[in-house]
């Protein structure tokens, strides 16, 4: 059950970041935030409860935080960039 959670969670926080990345403002991208934590919180506990695949679920983890870090980041400065462009 916690693994499913996890992946919903996962899921939809590359989705949210998506959409965040499209049409970007402060309480989306905090909202984007949030689901990554979450991921990240729901991730350690499966590695503390099964640590024997810890290995496969570090890599992957790696290279979700890292797709979702360049989606947040790009949709910051696309943020930062429309605020000053309305000022």
């Amino acid at each position: 059950m916690a693994i499913i959670l996890h992946v919903l969670i996962a899921l939809v926080s590359i989705s949210y970041t998506g959409f965040t990345l499209l049409h970007p403002n402060k309480s989306k991208l905090n909202i984007s935030y949030g689901l990554v934590g979450l991921t990240l919180i729901t991730g350690t506990g499966l590695v503390i409860a099964n640590p024997t695949h810890m290995v496969s679920a570090c890599f992957s983890g790696i290279v979700y935080l890292a797709f979702m870090t360049l989606g947040l980041v790009t949709a910051h400065k696309k943020l930062a960039k429309s605020e000053v462009t309305e000022n």
